[in-house]
């Protein structure tokens, strides 16, 4: 049995049923080890993810980009075919700056792409992408109300970024406050209504301020009984002394981030406290406690939420939190199938670009999906 599982209070087969406040102290702490469990195993899970992407996400993503490559330049050499209709020649000459761009958007700076992408289009793509540049720090200034400065300079959108970032970091704080002040619309004559709203609004918040001092006053209270067990000077015995030592810094790490379990745990350890001592605590104590340990569940469970964030932030992933970190491998599993997908998708069509009866079928498919997505590129 778990130390946390020694916590639980349980209901005696001939005595009363538990109380609301002992099931959510049962329920609390069964969750905060639940989340604690999810927590250690990330760090693991992401370098085995990590390991495993290496060796089989990566070299598809780089099949990926060389076969888009090929895509682009058999496009190009497809187009210089007779045989097309103007429309089919636009859409072919959109599919190739739809590809380079992909490829030029994902770093590779091979001057051939830009030639070949400035070959099928009316403006340069350096342009282009100043263009681009231009038009989002105007849209900036106006959504934020910064000065991005000149347009010397801005040349892509993470320099429009870097403007709109430092423009932030410079605009002093008291300009904002005033700036608030100034957005709020004058103060209407107090209701008697008004009145009572705020006068129960100021009660609710004093009794709110009050459970939180006799939360903290609970978690110093289970402190002190520790720090006073576990002293370390008044131990002769080296070796206890030692195991005393250790122990009395977990309190103290414990105490310091309002670890309440934790310091359950260590009572229990030291045998100052059993499930019963638990299930005998009067109700506003096991109140107090259990608000401590909702406030300690909300933690763990937000530090879970950062390293899931970083974690799909650091391989691209669509964003979202509850991950199981032990089953990474089948979101590495479902990644891999996609590129695969992709890959056997662009052979597939490549094909049919010989095959010029297939070609137009497909150019009419494609000709839909880019009016569909709206990429605003001018062609048709």
């Amino acid at each position: 049995m778990s130390r946390t599982s020694a916590l639980q209070v349980a209901a005696s087969p001939d005595g009363p049923a538990l109380t609301p406040q002992q099931k959510r102290f049962n329920n609390l702490i069964r969750q905060i080890e639940q989340a604690r469990q999810t927590l250690a195993a990330w760090p693991e899970a992401i370098a085995a993810y990590r390991h495993s992407h290496a060796q089989v996400v990566q070299p598809l993503l780089d099949e990926l980009d060389a076969a888009d490559r090929q895509r682009a330049f058999a496009l190009d050499e497809r187009l210089d075919r007779p045989g097309w209709t103007k429309t089919e020649r636009d859409t072919l000459a959109a599919l190739v700056r739809e590809t380079v761009r992909r490829l030029l958007d994902g770093g590779d700076a091979d001057p051939a792409l830009k030639a070949l992408y400035d070959k099928h289009s009316d403006i340069d793509f350096d342009t282009e992408q100043q263009e681009m540049a231009l038009a989002l720090k105007n849209a900036a200034e106006a959504l934020t109300g910064l000065d991005l400065g000149d347009d010397e300079g801005i040349h892509t959108e993470a320099d429009v970024f870097e403007r709109v970032q430092r423009g932030f970091s410079e605009q002093a704080p008291d300009e904002e406050a005033e700036d608030f002040r100034e957005a709020q619309p004058e103060p209407e004559p107090e209701t008697p209504s008004a009145r009572r709203r705020r006068a129960a609004q100021r009660k609710r918040e004093a009794q709110a301020e009050a459970q939180a001092r006799q939360a903290t006053q609970s978690l110093r209270e289970v402190f002190r009984k520790l720090a006073s067990a576990l002293h370390p000077d008044r131990e002769t015995d080296p070796a206890q002394r030692a195991a005393k030592t250790a122990l009395m810094q977990q309190a103290n790490q414990a105490y310091q981030s309002g670890d309440l379990l934790t310091l359950l745990e260590l009572q229990l350890q030291v045998e100052q406290i059993d499930a019963g001592h638990i299930a005998q605590a009067d109700p506003q104590r096991l109140k107090h406690y259990n608000k401590v340990l909702a406030e300690q569940l909300s933690e763990i469970n937000g530090e879970c939420a950062r390293v899931e964030s970083a974690f799909r932030f650091e391989f691209g992933l669509e964003p979202r939190f509850g991950t199981d970190p032990q089953r990474l491998g089948k979101i590495l599993e479902t990644q891999a199938r996609a590129l695969r997908a992709e890959l056997e998708q662009m052979a597939l069509e490549l094909r049919m670009l010989e095959d010029k009866a297939l070609a137009k079928r497909w150019l009419r498919h494609e000709r839909q999906r880019l009016r569909d997505e709206d990429f605003g590129f001018g062609f048709f």
